[in-house]
């Protein structure tokens, strides 16, 4: 009796400390859902981590988060999403929450013609209060929300989006956090546009430390003789 019952003891052990390794091999990513009020920013979170939906949600107030984890390319990476309020009387609240930030998921709405227009000045806010350099280095995907709705509700077309996205060389879903469509599907492109970005960071990095080396040994050499 007394082996027996160690037994799940171990066992529990031993699963414990393999999902410690597990977590600790994990890369945690801070991702921000940013875009005006009312475009399914906190659907598409809930879509995303819970998979439900609440056609009946309300604005976000400052500013909620959820974790999740994903797998891109054998690699686990934990998510920790953060849902912005849209409203410009809540700008002094989500600002804080943008430095530190990995990725960011601009959003629109197909029936919003003015949250698409305002996606240049949701960029700007962002880069300005996080302080993560230019755009052109930072993982920003836009997501044209509601497309499950009909045509004629639409005030912004497929065609435009994708063009006003070409021109500023960004990545670009449509999703509807309704129907489940193309959501987890944003946080993967974002997640592998993160990997790609680092790589090339991480490049960048040790092209600049052999050089700073090899102008040392140079110097050295000039001091010895």
């Amino acid at each position: 009796m007394i082996t027996t019952a160690r037994l799940p003891v171990q066992a529990n052990t031993m699963n414990s400390n393999r999902a410690n390794k597990q977590l600790a091999k994990n890369t945690l990513l801070k991702v921000v859902l940013l875009g005006d009020g009312g475009v399914g920013k906190s659907c598409i979170m809930n879509r995303y981590v819970s998979d439900k939906f609440d056609n009946y949600s309300y604005h976000t107030i400052g500013v909620e988060f959820l974790n999740k984890d994903i797998i891109v390319g054998e690699q686990t990476y934990t998510l920790q999403i953060w849902d912005t309020a849209g409203q410009e009387r809540f700008r002094s609240l989500r600002t804080p929450f943008y430095r530190g930030s990995d990725i960011c998921l601009l959003t629109f709405s197909f029936d919003d013609k003015e949250s698409f227009d305002h996606l240049t000045t949701w960029i700007k806010e962002f880069l300005y209060y996080a302080d993560v350099g230019d755009q052109k280095n930072f993982p920003f995907v836009i997501v044209g929300n509601k497309v499950d709705l009909e045509h004629e509700r639409r005030q912004v077309t497929t065609e435009r989006a994708a063009a006003w996205c070409n021109e500023n060389n960004l990545q670009y879903v449509e999703t509807s956090a309704k129907e489940a469509t193309n959501i987890g599907l944003a946080f993967e492109k974002a997640v592998s546009l993160w990997v790609e970005m680092d790589k090339k960071a991480e490049k960048r990095f040790k092209g600049e430390t052999v050089s700073l080396k090899t102008e040392e040994r140079e110097v050295h050499s000039m001091q010895c003789c």
